[in-house]
């Protein structure tokens, strides 16, 4: 007679409970990008992956810093049982700071949950609770300074595009976020899973260099204040195959090139030679993943004396080769 129980043999492979958390104008992207990720691996993974879970402090409508609003379905009771917490930034993050019943949840909570995750200016929601003290974190670039001013506490780097100490994660400016999701996946189930969903999304699996190699080429080119060397880089930035010496640079802005060097660097946090190079990477980067320009004609066009001297200049901008980015995502990939 065969054997029966109420009980399968084996116990079933249950899924990770991810909990996003929503407030009043937080950063859509810091949230949604991130929960496709997760989305994705549930998609394309062969076993259970992810619960999804958007919360907020009251059920119901809540307003994104940008485009639609959300409907949440749960309140903050959705972080007992949690696998994974996602917390993202937004212009609402320093009001979000001022909730004690939100932060308390959270310092409650974070002892609990497996994975504490903050997006962008989300560290500063996490940092109010004290459970970022003691610990190594990151934030979006423009916000570093800021955080380790206010909380003292905190070890903030500057450079990454995430950080792990232990149990919290914390990630950079918006798109970062898409960057921890991927390894938090492929810390579950593997690589493979994890550099699928990259490509589906089109992005890197581990994106080469830090948030201020990423910024800084926008930054040179986008400082407009009075006195300092924005049009200077417009300038640069549309002429690169020009030699542009310090001599030429000095009499550009006026000045003579002793005085530039020192001012320039003082103003940008950089020396000329620096930020230009930086901006021949940026553009050179670029041409190798859109158009099908042989290497050589790439150094040519973006200033570089020769290949040898871009590959140089990409291994000290961004840690790899112009090989490896035109392997990885050139257009004929």
């Amino acid at each position: 007679m065969a054997r029966t129980t109420k009980h399968p043999p084996f116990a079933p492979i249950l899924s990770r409970r991810v909990v996003f958390l929503a407030y009043a104008d937080h950063q859509p992207l810091d949230l949604v990008g991130p929960l496709q990720v997760f989305a994705l691996a549930n998609r394309e993974g062969t076993v259970p992956g992810y619960e999804i879970v958007i919360a907020a402090v009251e059920r119901g409508r809540v307003e994104a810093s940008a485009g639609p609003s959300l409907m949440v379905d749960h309140g903050l009771e959705a972080l007992e049982g949690a696998d994974t917490l996602v917390i993202p930034g937004g212009p609402g993050v320093e009001a979000a700071t001022r909730d004690g019943r939100l932060v308390e949840a959270l310092r409650r909570a974070a002892g609990s949950i497996r994975r504490v995750c903050t997006v962008c200016t989300g560290a500063f929601l996490l940092a109010e609770t004290g459970v970022l003290a003691g610990r190594k974190a990151t934030t979006h670039w423009r916000s570093c300074a800021h955080l380790a001013a206010r909380y003292p506490d905190i070890k903030v780097l500057n450079d990454p595009i995430f950080v792990r100490d232990g149990a919290i994660w914390t990630s950079a400016g918006v798109t970062a976020g898409i960057d921890m999701a991927l390894a938090l996946v492929e810390e579950d189930y593997g690589q493979a899973l994890a550099a699928q969903i990259a490509r589906n999304l089109v992005v890197y699996l581990r994106r080469p260099g830090g948030q201020a190699q990423f910024s800084e080429p926008l930054a040179l080119q986008q400082q407009s204040s009075p006195g300092d060397y924005g049009r200077l880089m417009e300038l640069v930035g549309s002429s690169l195959n020009r030699p542009w010496t310090i001599d030429e640079l000095a009499k550009t802005s006026g000045q003579s090139s002793r005085t530039f060097q020192r001012r320039f660097t003082e103003t940008v946090g950089q020396s000329p030679a620096g930020a230009i190079e930086l901006l021949r990477v940026s553009r050179a980067r670029m041409m190798l993943e859109t158009t099908s320009a042989p290497p050589a004609v790439v150094a040519s066009r973006c200033g570089f004396g020769s290949q040898e001297q871009m590959r140089r200049a990409f291994h000290r901008q961004l840690g790899v080769t112009p090989g490896w980015i035109r392997e990885h995502f050139g257009k004929a990939r």
